[in-house]
This record gives structure tokens, C-alpha cells and sequence, in this order.
């Protein structure tokens, strides 16, 4: 190789600017017109009655906990097997994470595990839709009926998702998109809030900013009224000139879907015949978001191979580390080794490669025979 391989690029380029020169010109960068054209956009992509752009998904997850009414002295269902904001969004809303382990398959939530943790003090179920791979949701509503609770999706990594025809959004009471700098829709940092009830979406959407009843777009559309505070809310409005990003990349959305699977396909082939390495899953009945492309490395060699890639001019990332196993939560839940064991066998064992849509070929090969140079018996 001639250089470092980059692990993520993103494919910005001059329709963003564009995009983003536009609002520029305008009297309103903050959340205005622009912002109302996305949430459009993505309620119609995704089939949605209502979508509220943010700041983060961490927002978003916390908005739809506060909006429902989920805080102090309620658990949430979850999973360790993600990353640390889906558990810190409920901490923040006042709440417990509890822990559920995941399947070995696939890295996602055990719904079959759900009802046990179920207890008089739970009021939610926040799975995670790992590297673009959708949960059980039609076994999740069933068990959130059953037991009176709200489902909000984490779904940051899988905006294109589906399993057995359902999408993200559509068995939740809210799904939380991220649009941070590696997601498949980026605006550098970002989010949304998927959501089907009128109510709720409005309850969110006051609570977005502040709790006031009026913006400064409505009072630049509308000429100066009084407003008033009538909830305590949040900073969590996304601005035009972030929004305008996302429009260009939208219609193009399908696209580079079609681009990031065929670079999974490629990994899955060359990588296939490598001993001691495997990666999740995917399932009948599903679209894969392929967010990103993750392998499993046994027998407690993770770490030897990263370092190994690494020496080879190859960044990975680790997605994820259990979390019940970081310091913090060690210390605040007293969690230990073994609770949690199909989490922590996956955190031992995940890499994340170089993967993005416009990954070279030779990037892909590259990465493949460096894995089967530092794997035993790889041929």
C-alpha cells in the first residue's frame, strides 16, 4: 500500500454546498424553512406522519423519554451492546437503564429475554437497532402491549432498515435517527425523531426548544406576537444551514444504500474462508441499513489483530465495548463480569472495518489480506 486507508469518508460535495450557500442567503440560519422541507422529506421516506430534526439522537431519545412522560423512579429495557448514549439518554431523563443481554447472531437486543426483566417500575423499551439491522419490533410491540410500556427506537444506524416489512417508526411510539459525521445521512452532528401520534410529535416539538409556544421563524413569518413558556424544555432544534445538508444526500439515499451492500458483499467474499473471524448475521426477512461492516475476531485475539491492522497503516473501531463493563456503570450499578455474557463475548470479540460507499477495491482487498496475515492457518 501507498498510505494509510481512511477507515470513513464522507461523499459531501458541491450540491451540499449549494444546498448550504442557499440558506445563506436568506434572512433565517436558524430553524426555519429549510428544516421544515427535511422533516418532510424523511416523513415521506420513512412513511411517517411527523419528523423532528435535532441536535443528536442523544437528544432525540432524551426528548422522547421527557415528552412520555418516562423520568425518576422509572427503568428502561435496553441493551449493553450499543453505544453509551442510548444508556445515558435515560439516565439524563431522570431514569434506570436496565440490561437485557443480545442474541449471538446478530448483536441485538434478545427479545425472548425482555418480559423476565420486566418489573412494577418499567415503563419503556429503548432496543437498538445494531450496525443497521432491525430488531424483532413486531415481538416488542406484543410485549409492550401486553405490559402497557412505550418502545422508542434507537434506529441511528438504520435509517434504511426493514424487517418483515416494517420500517423504522412504524411499531414504536417514537424512533430516533443520528445524522452524525460517519452515519449514512450526515450532517456532521444531528438527529430526528420519528413519530405516528399528532400529540406526542407536538408535545416534542414544544419541548424542543425551550418550551416556547412561538420561534423565531413563526415571528418572522408571522410578525412579532407575544409568546409564552408553558413546559420546560430543551435546546434541541436543528438549524437550516445543518438541515440543508441533508437534502442533496437524500436524493441520493438509495444510491449509496446500493453501494455500501455491495462493499459488505465484497468483505463477506473475500473474508469468508478466514479462521477465527465471523460477523453478524442477517436474518431472513430483512434490509440491512449497512451501516457499518463489523467482524467478530475469537479466541481473544482482538486486540492483537487491531494493533496488527493498525501496523499496517488500517484503522478499525471497536463498536462496541459492553457497557455495563465501563468504568462508570461499574461503579454507579455495581455491574460485574458475567452478567451480561453474550454482550461481553461480542465486546471482546467486534472490529469495525473501513467501510463507507466509495471505499476503493483495493482498499477492501487490502484490509482482507491483512486480516488473513494476521489470522493463523488463513490461506
Amino acid at each position: 500500500m501507498t498510505g494509510p486507508i481512511p477507515f470513513f469518508q464522507h461523499d459531501l460535495g458541491q450540491a451540499e454546498l449549494d444546498a448550504v450557500r442557499e440558506v445563506l442567503r436568506g434572512p433565517i440560519l436558524t430553524t426555519g424553512a429549510t428544516v421544515e422541507r427535511v422533516e418532510r422529506r424523511l416523513a415521506e421516506y420513512l412513511q411517517a406522519r411527523h419528523v423532528l430534526t435535532v441536535t443528536s439522537c442523544t437528544g432525540a431519545m432524551h426528548l422522547s423519554l421527557l415528552a412520555l412522560g418516562v423520568g425518576p423512579g422509572d427503568e428502561v429495557i435496553t441493551t449493553p451492546m450499543t453505544f453509551i448514549a442510548t444508556s445515558t439518554a435515560i439516565m439524563e431523563a431522570g431514569a434506570t437503564p436496565v440490561f437485557v443481554d443480545v442474541e449471538e447472531k446478530t448483536g441485538n437486543l434478545d427479545v425472548t429475554k425482555v418480559a423476565a426483566a420486566i418489573t412494577p417500575r418499567t415503563r419503556a423499551i429503548l432496543p437498538v437497532h445494531l450496525y443497521g439491522q432491525m430488531c424483532d419490533m413486531r415481538a416488542l410491540r406484543a410485549i409492550a402491549d401486553r405490559h402497557r410500556l412505550y418502545i422508542i427506537e434507537d434506529a441511528a444506524h438504520c435509517i434504511e432498515g426493514e424487517r418483515d416489512g416494517i420500517r423504522p417508526g412504524q411499531l414504536s411510539d417514537t424512533a430516533c435517527l443520528s445524522f452524525y459525521a460517519t452515519k449514512n445521512l450526515t450532517t456532521g452532528e444531528g438527529g430526528a425523531i420519528v413519530c405516528n401520534d399528532t400529540a406526542l410529535a407536538e408535545r416534542m416539538r414544544l419541548l424542543r426548544l425551550h418550551g416556547m409556544t412561538k420561534t423565531a421563524y413563526d415571528r418572522s413569518r408571522e410578525g412579532y406576537q407575544h409568546w409564552d413558556m408553558v413546559a420546560l424544555g430543551w435546546k434541541y432544534n436543528m438549524d437550516n444551514i445543518h438541515a440543508a445538508l441533508l437534502l442533496p444526500q437524500m436524493d441520493r439515499l438509495h444510491a449509496t444504500w446500493r453501494k455500501r451492500e455491495e462493499v459488505a458483499r465484497r468483505y463477506q467474499e473475500l473474508l469468508s474462508e478466514v479462521p477465527g473471524l465471523t460477523w453478524p448475521q442477517t436474518l431472513p426477512g430483512v434490509k440491512h441499513a449497512h451501516h457499518l461492516f463489523p467482524v467478530w475476531i475469537v479466541n481473544g485475539r482482538r486486540d492483537e489483530v487491531v494493533a496488527g491492522l493498525q501496523e499496517r497503516g488500517i484503522p478499525t473501531v471497536v463498536n462496541y465495548r459492553a457497557i455495563h463493563l465501563l468504568t462508570y456503570f461499574r461503579e454507579r450499578f455495581g455491574f460485574k463480569a458475567g452478567a451480561f455474557p453474550m454482550a461481553e463475548r461480542i465486546g471482546d470479540a467486534a472490529v469495525s472495518l473501513p467501510f463507507y460507499p466509495g471505499i476503493p477495491g483495493e482498499h477492501v482487498a487490502a484490509v482482507a489480506d491483512g486480516l488473513r496475515a494476521l489470522l493463523p492457518g488463513a490461506r
